[in-house]
């Protein structure tokens, strides 16, 4: 299995694109505190993309230069939907991400509003590790021609289309079938995604180091079909044998969606890039799942 790696006392930073939750203004007084902050601790600053274009600021696209020669450093202003989008743009340039949490469960940006300030400081004075969290490859295909392709930091997901009857599809793991599935669908989930769709669905939670890919069917029909641990080397195909008259979609992140239909097919692997996601060293893993989930 690949090892993850963590890194420890990186080098300061000295430029940070903010990206605020996607085009809402209502972020705006949080993200000023935080540009102010970070302008104050010498950094110069940009706005990314998911920013809504009436808070005023510089703008990453407008510094002329490519991303990762304009900020190296990512933060985000919202929630885990802002931060998938900041992810897929960050990771293949290996630019390390942050979030303050806007949201509600916050799994992903898990800095409170109310302790930005402070923790940012514990971030600019070096205390915290990035972590290398691993990413999924999709890729499907009709008549055996790749038509489709994207890649998650959460999961993939087959969900059924307009039908109020269950689909079917068959699993291979390394050519070796898993076998046949009637349900709704499936989610093929990282272990930083464990806490997402596939948690719902009664999967289990997964240390967001793990070398690991989770397979959760979706309401399954066999009361025997469980979820399933795979190692990250795995390489999983989709067969779709029944779809009940009606095209399904497959979701990355919940963010891209592919319409697919009959006899077409995925694949599933461990993306050749990864997110490098920063972790305060204040921050504990535990802490964070037993307040989140109302553990006592």
């Amino acid at each position: 299995m690949a090892e993850h790696k963590t890194q420890e006392n990186p080098a300061p930073f000295t430029s940070a694109g903010i990206f605020g939750r996607y085009q809402d203004a209502d972020v705006q007084a949080t993200l000023s505190t935080l540009q102010r902050h970070l302008e104050a601790c010498d950094l110069e600053v940009y706005l990314g993309d998911t920013t809504a274009s009436n808070i005023p600021g510089r703008r990453i696209e407008d510094s002329g230069k490519p991303l990762s020669d304009t900020i190296d450093l990512g933060i985000v202003i919202g929630g885990d939907g802002t931060m998938l989008h900041a992810a897929r743009s960050l990771a293949p340039v290996g630019l390390p991400l942050i979030g303050i949490n806007l949201g509600r469960l916050g799994y992903l940006t898990d800095i409170p509003a109310g302790q930005m300030t402070q923790l940012i400081d514990e971030l600019l004075a070096g205390q915290f590790t990035i972590e290398e969290r691993i990413m999924l490859q999709v890729e499907v295909f009709s008549d055996d021609q790749l038509t489709e392709h994207g890649v998650a930091l959460n999961d993939v997901a087959l969900v059924k289309g307009e039908t109020g009857r269950m689909i079917e599809f068959e699993t291979y793991v390394n050519g070796e079938s898993v076998g046949r599935t009637r349900g709704d669908g499936m989610i093929l989930s990282t272990p930083t995604g464990s806490t997402a769709y596939a948690l719902s669905v009664g999967g289990p939670i997964l240390h967001p180091l793990l070398p690991a890919i989770l397979f959760a069917p979706v309401c399954p029909h066999s009361l025997g079909q469980r979820p399933l641990v795979l190692d990250d080397s795995s390489h999983i195909k989709i067969d779709i044998v029944d779809l009940a008259g009606a095209n399904a979609n497959v979701f990355v992140d919940g963010i891209h969606r592919i319409a697919v239909a009959e006899t077409d097919f995925l694949t599933v692997r461990r993306a050749d890039i990864a997110t490098r996601m920063i972790r305060i060293n204040s921050h504990n893993h535990y802490t964070a799942l037993r307040s989140k989930l109302g553990w006592g």
